[in-house]
């Protein structure tokens, strides 16, 4: 160990249930294990996390306060602990990292309780940084690092290129299990009894102009190896008994020949999977690379479909060929092979008029329809637009030009708008009325009724009949105002799932 002052890292509470390994924190301890002492605290599987935090820190053995943030619900342990944790132990150094703190580093930053924002990945940056620190040297050149100057100056140092992930040490499965057991994080879904969260890749290599992965990662990629994934999932398998994978990756599906090869690897195992991909991409992969990997256990596919609209795809820059054609014919090539596509669409768009607004809003509703009459087994997830601070592209600009803002105080991202906002449930944008808001709400609501998502495995055959026979009528003509019947319905049974913000 190179260091007295031990490292304390922080998952802050995400979900209610169903919690899935902290990759996050998993993958920074896998960077300084054998170089630093540190604890793991995941604030999904503790009563009172700070009661925890504050046990470590109060030994005057821990140097570094180290949290990972997502947008939403993370930011209600984040902030208030950070703040407490400057408050109380002066001397603790905060360091951030995760998409939240990458992408609003500045409000971050200028909080006065956070130190340091690794933004991207922290497998060099971190242990840099920590050596930096307890030897006195310069952290001012440290790629992937967001520091302050003596006059409060947030500075963000350059980008260093992905790494190869063959190369990093193994995840500390281990070590995390001696803080909370490993058995816990493999919940059941739709895809198993005990399912495995895992990460197998960096980035993305497209440009979508409202996904938060981009300014980050810049349309770079990098995945590792086939074998190299085989051997983690074998291990947590026959370890701790996993028997299905939900793959967290921004993009699974890049690489055809990384896929055939890990399908190939997977024949026998049993196991079923989940991954992201995009249309354009898989519908160039051959159909024997399909079936290959729905033997393989391939059950379901996140897609982000965004709209049937052409003009609104090219405005997206989604950096590809996608085109509203392409993603109803490809929904109905997957129905051919047995795997569940699931759509996502982004509704309430900006536009020049509030009619064009509505006409977006309108056609998409209609284009889903299309597509349930095309592959009725389509998992359709509807978002209301929320934009992401993509510097310097036409769509920012466009958000930004309407009168949209973001927080200029790190605490005003605790009220419940700012949450909802980052569900992507609440859109904070000018140019969406509240009218339009809810007629996207109320379409969901029937879309939900009429197709009860397979995902939700507590839902009996009899109460999918009930739910989805009582929404036909609105789903066939249209009507959607004022659902209340359906939503007292799905409240009813089983706290009805919502899997574009539940996950599986």
């Amino acid at each position: 160990m190179t260091t007295t002052r031990k490292v304390l890292l922080f998952n802050p509470r995400s979900a209610n249930s169903k919690y899935r390994v902290p990759n996050s924190i998993l993958q920074v301890g896998a960077s300084i294990y054998g170089r630093y002492e540190f604890v793991f605290v995941d604030g999904n599987l503790e009563r009172d996390p700070w009661q925890k935090i504050a046990s470590y820190l109060q030994t005057g053995e821990f140097g570094y306060f180290g949290t990972t943030v997502m947008p939403g619900p993370q930011l209600r342990q984040a902030i208030p602990f950070a703040k407490k944790a400057k408050e109380q132990f002066p001397g603790i150094i905060n360091i951030w990292g995760g998409y939240f703190a990458s992408n609003q580093y500045q409000v971050v930053m200028d909080s006065g309780y956070v130190d340091f924002v690794i933004y991207g990945p922290g497998d060099n940056a971190f242990p840099s940084l920590l050596d930096a620190l307890e030897t006195g040297q310069p952290y001012e050149f440290i790629p992937n690092l967001i520091w302050k100057t003596p006059e409060g100056v947030a500075i963000k140092n350059s980008k260093e290129g992905l790494i190869n992930l063959d190369t990093l040490p193994p995840l500390p499965y281990d070590f995390l299990d001696g803080f909370y057991p490993m058995k816990r994080y493999l919940n059941p879904t739709f895809l198993g009894r005990s399912t495995l969260a895992y990460h197998s890749s960096m980035g993305c290599p497209f440009t979508c102009s409202f996904c938060a992965v981009v300014p980050i990662f810049e349309a770079r990629w990098k995945g590792k190896s086939a074998e190299g994934m085989y051997r983690d999932i074998m291990y947590v398998k026959e370890k701790w008994g996993a028997d299905s994978i939900e793959f967290h990756d921004n993009n699974f599906f890049v690489s055809e020949k990384r896929l055939r090869t890990f399908a190939e690897l997977m024949l026998n195992e049993n196991m079923n999977w989940w991954g992201e991909a995009r249309i354009d991409t898989m519908d160039q992969f051959s159909d024997d690379t399909l079936a290959l990997i729905r033997k393989a256990g391939c059950r379901m596919i996140f897609f982000g479909a965004e709209t049937g609209n052409d003009a609104l795809l090219k405005q997206m820059d989604k950096g590809g060929k996608q085109t509203g054609a392409q993603i109803a014919a490809f929904a109905a090539r997957l129905r051919k092979f047995d795997i569940i596509p699931e759509y996502s669409f982004v509704l309430g768009m900006p536009a020049e008029t509030p009619e064009k607004v509505w006409e977006q809003i309108e056609s998409d509703i209609t284009f889903i329809k299309q597509i349930k009459a095309i592959n009725p087994a389509t998992e359709i997830i509807i978002y209301v637009y929320s934009p992401v601070p993509t510097e310097g592209s036409e769509l920012y600009q466009r958000i930004q030009e309407a009168g949209f803002s973001f927080p200029e105080r790190l605490e005003d991202w605790l009220s419940p708008q700012w949450e909802s906002f980052d569900q992507r449930r609440n859109p904070l944008t000018p140019w969406l009325t509240p009218a339009m808001v809810r007629r996207i709400q109320d379409f969901e609501t029937v879309l939900n009724a009429r197709y009860p998502t397979v995902s939700d495995t507590k839902l009996s055959q009899f109460q999918r009949n009930v739910v989805s026979a009582l929404a036909g009528v609105r789903y066939r003509f249209n009507f959607f105002h004022y659902p209340y019947e359906l939503k007292a319905l799905q409240k009813l049974w089983l706290r009805y799932r919502q899997p574009e913000w539940e996950g599986m």
